[in-house]
């Protein structure tokens, strides 16, 4: 993240932290939120979370060209 830069409010479902987990069959997110990020988390329908990674696999090709 840049600096300065305020997170926008985001999804996790286009998030790349947001997982599957085939033991579990079920998603996860694998930032591990300590107790007050996810009381904000919860609490907060439109939560803007400072993890957040967009999940754009072609972010890289385009760098490249």
């Amino acid at each position: 993240m840049e600096s300065g830069r305020k997170p926008g409010r985001t999804s996790c479902e286009c998030c790349g932290n947001y997982v599957y987990d085939e033991d579990n069959d079920y998603y996860i997110c694998e930032v591990n939120l300590d107790e007050d990020e996810m009381g904000r988390f919860l609490s907060d329908t439109m939560y803007a979370c400072p993890y957040y990674q967009s999940d754009d696999e072609y972010r890289i090709v385009r760098k490249q060209i």
